[in-house]
């Protein structure tokens, strides 16, 4: 049986939209982590700057690898209409905003971090809004 890749509804949309985003960010994140850095608002500093068992770029890296694959998952679940994925999205992404922005209020990130959590809260209503109102639909 052929598998055919369409995105069906809204809630799909706000998945594979996430995802996009996740993966682009997460690309630039492994070309340019500086500059994803400076997009949070860190403080970057040049690579020779950097001291002995700073291992900034190391975990910005792997984060970015985290969010470019994330990205993938979920195109790749927009693309193949998988409900379920979408409803396990909506908490954790809850938990996401939570955590990001208890973060920042307790200064261990600057304020521009917020926007991540933001980012995450939003997505989270947005899909929980289409899969509540096409489960009404149904």
């Amino acid at each position: 049986m052929p598998t055919t890749f369409k995105i069906r509804d809204a809630s799909g949309w706000t998945i594979f939209i996430f995802g996009v985003l996740a993966l682009l960010l997460g690309l630039l994140g492994l070309i340019r982590p500086e500059l994803l850095l400076s997009l949070l608002g860190f403080v970057t500093l040049d690579r020779a700057a950097r001291v002995a068992g700073d291992y900034t770029i190391v975990f910005m890296t792997a984060s970015a690898m985290a969010s470019f694959n994330m990205g993938a998952y979920y195109i790749l679940a927009a693309l193949n209409d998988v409900k379920q994925f979408y409803k396990w999205t909506v908490p954790f992404r809850c938990v996401t905003f939570t955590v990001f922005t208890l973060a920042v209020v307790a200064q261990l990130a600057p304020a521009r971090f917020f926007g991540v959590g933001a980012w995450e809260l939003i997505g989270a209503i947005a899909t929980g809004l289409a899969l509540r109102a096409e489960a009404r639909k149904k």
